[in-house]
Formats: C-alpha cells, sequence, structure tokens
C-alpha cells in the first residue's frame, strides 16, 4: 500500500471525505478503538507526546474521546457528540501548537498500524478510504507555521 502524506499551503483546508462505511463495518466499533489505543501509544513514545495529556488517567480518556469520534465519522453511533457535544475539532485542537512536522509525525504513526490491519483482511479500498481521511482531516489540525 502506498500511503502518501498530502500537502497544503497553511491555512488552506482541503474538503475532507469521510472514510467509507465498509472501513467500520470491516473493523468494528473495537477493531477501531484497538487501532487508535495503539496509534496513542506510539505517540507517547514520540516527539509530540508533548502535545497530548501527560496524566497517564487523562492519556487513557483521550484515546476513548478519540475512538468515539473516529467510531462517529465512520458511521457508527454518535459517541463523541453524547460524550463531548460536537466535535469542532479545529476549536479543540486550537490551544496545541501543531506544525506540518507534528502533523506528519502524527500520520506516520498511523503507517503500519494500516499496514497491520491489511494483514488481519481489512480491504485496501476500505484502509485507502480512512488513510484519506485522516491525511485530509489532519490539514485542518494544523495551526502554526
Amino acid at each position: 500500500m502506498n500511503l502518501e502524506i498530502s500537502y497544503a499551503q497553511f491555512g488552506v483546508r482541503p474538503p475532507v471525505n469521510k472514510p467509507i462505511p465498509e472501513f467500520l463495518l470491516e473493523i468494528g466499533e473495537d477493531g477501531l478503538r484497538e487501532l487508535i489505543s495503539k496509534h496513542y501509544d506510539s505517540i507517547k513514545q514520540s516527539e509530540i507526546y508533548h502535545l497530548f495529556p501527560q496524566d497517564d488517567k487523562e492519556f487513557e480518556e483521550a484515546k476513548v474521546h478519540s475512538a468515539d469520534f473516529f467510531i462517529q465519522i465512520c458511521g457508527g453511533p454518535a459517541y463523541f457528540n453524547q460524550n463531548r457535544g460536537a466535535p469542532r475539532m479545529v476549536g479543540r485542537h486550537a490551544p496545541f501548537a501543531i506544525d506540518a512536522k507534528a502533523r506528519e509525525v502524527w500520520l506516520k504513526l498511523y503507517k503500519p498500524l494500516i499496514l497491520e490491519l491489511k494483514e488481519q483482511g481489512i480491504t485496501e479500498t476500505s484502509l485507502y478510504s480512512f488513510w484519506g481521511y485522516l491525511d485530509i482531516f489532519s490539514l485542518w489540525m494544523i495551526n502554526t507555521q
């Protein structure tokens, strides 16, 4: 799989396509929660960990919130809205200095996890759909040059 990273001029927010419904059907809610948890675990060992909660309990809660968001975005129940209100992700990320490098690190940490999912039988069509969402959605989070 060729998981390319897109780039855009600072402040540009390209249109985002949500992942296809088949992705959530294939991975399941538990599988998506596991993916997000593994991603966060890799973040904890990365150079962008400072952008995430440093308290272990808060870090674990952030995993749940993130998984709730992605389940909702992928067509599942509106857990995020029920527990946290409207996503407003640009606003939620505003307090953190997220530059293009941090975004790139965040995305690259997903690559081996997505390849693992391919090995587990998740179709490339679904995986590319999810990757495409991550790739463009993450451009929206950049708020620092």
